[in-house]
């Protein structure tokens, strides 16, 4: 894998990244730190984390993953210089009032404070790309398919929010800035002012994007491509439902977080629509002598919007079956069919 660079920042990181909300709820600090090694050996230095994580969301593990991260960098004084490590501040509350209350608007003293919490569990000086985990401004994002302005509430600006990460840029604290489950007006605003007051530019949007999902190619796409903005697509599994575990069983049993919790099938990623389609694209692979994880991470991997793709995994299995499907090449036939499928179907867990 060669490195590739994160927008218009001094970023380079592999193609793959290492995603780690399971980390301290379904995976504990002792396996989390054999999957960040093999990691490594693996060529995967790009770690991604939130403060709000691990997830699913509980007051009691909020901060549990940066945590069990600086307690894995405390164990090698050379880790975290081999590493480009990204972490997110939470949006507002989302029903987690355990972060920073119901009424937050993520305002910059709220970032400044948020990022020296997580430096501080990180056990580090420095974050290499601080993204801002969800707007502060009511937009449709998390299974909303439509803006509602009756829902607008007061919330830090654009510019209040550029000039928190500024600062964290200028002392140091912050190399990069990014955006996260973000629209289309929201990355062009940033840059918009970013560019207009000599502010931090973003470098990347954390957004899903999915066999289930392609909502990124309504627009965001053609924005980001013109502005210079890096995708780092999450949810390339679709949380599982794109591995093929829930085809025989549907949503119960013990096969993964979407079994396992029931707040997670209340999400987009649980709707019946979505297993549905899903079980059609895992047919698909399989007709292709593909397994279904290998068809939807080449879909990822191959594709031009996608900068890097970041893999969630609970095991040391899973994340080699991640790995090792980078190689998997779609021909322009199969390509053809997943587009048909996505055509008849749309976005189910947009």
């Amino acid at each position: 894998m060669k490195n590739v660079p994160l927008g218009a920042s001094a970023l380079t990181v592999p193609p793959v990244c290492l995603g780690t909300m399971t980390f301290g709820e379904q995976v504990d600090e002792a396996s989390a730190h054999s999957i960040l090694d093999r990691s490594m050996e693996r060529g995967i230095n790009f770690l991604d984390a939130a403060e709000m994580y691990s997830v699913p969301a509980r007051a009691e593990t909020c901060g549990a993953t940066e945590t069990i991260l600086g307690n894995w960098f405390a164990k090698d004084a050379s880790l975290r210089s081999k590493v480009v490590l990204a972490t997110k501040v939470a949006g507002p509350s989302r029903g987690m009032p355990w972060i920073r209350g119901e009424n937050s608007g993520v305002s910059k003293a709220e970032i400044l404070k948020a990022c020296d919490d997580s430096l501080r569990r990180l056990k580090t000086d420095v974050i290499d790309l601080y993204q801002i985990h969800w707007p502060a401004r009511n937009v449709p994002a998390f299974g909303l398919l439509s803006f509602d302005p009756t829902k607008d509430k007061p919330c830090a600006s654009v510019m209040e929010q550029l000039e928190a990460m500024a600062e964290l840029v200028k002392v140091g604290k912050v190399k990069a800035i990014g955006l996260s489950n973000e629209s289309p007006y929201g990355v062009h605003e940033f840059v918009r002012l970013a560019e207009q007051h000599s502010l931090p530019r973003v470098a990347t949007v954390q957004n899903p994007y999915c066999l289930i999902n392609r909502s990124y190619e309504n627009g965001l796409d053609e924005t980001c491509h013109r502005l210079g903005v890096s995708l780092l697509a999450y949810s390339p599994l679709g949380f599982g439902l794109l591995s093929g575990k829930y085809d025989e069983t549907g949503l119960v049993g013990d096969a993964g977080r979407m079994a396992l919790y029931e707040s997670m099938r209340k999400q987009r990623w649980g709707r019946p629509e979505a297993l549905d389609t899903a079980r059609r694209y895992n047919a698909l692979a399989r007709d292709h002598g593909l397994t279904p994880s290998q068809m939807a991470l080449a879909f990822c991997y191959t594709n031009w919007r996608v900068a890097s793709t970041i893999i969630g995994v609970t095991s040391l299995t899973q994340l080699d079956e991640c790995l090792d499907a980078w190689d998997t090449t779609l021909s322009p036939e199969l390509l053809a069919e997943i587009d048909k499928i996505r055509w008849e179907s749309r976005d189910p867990a947009q």
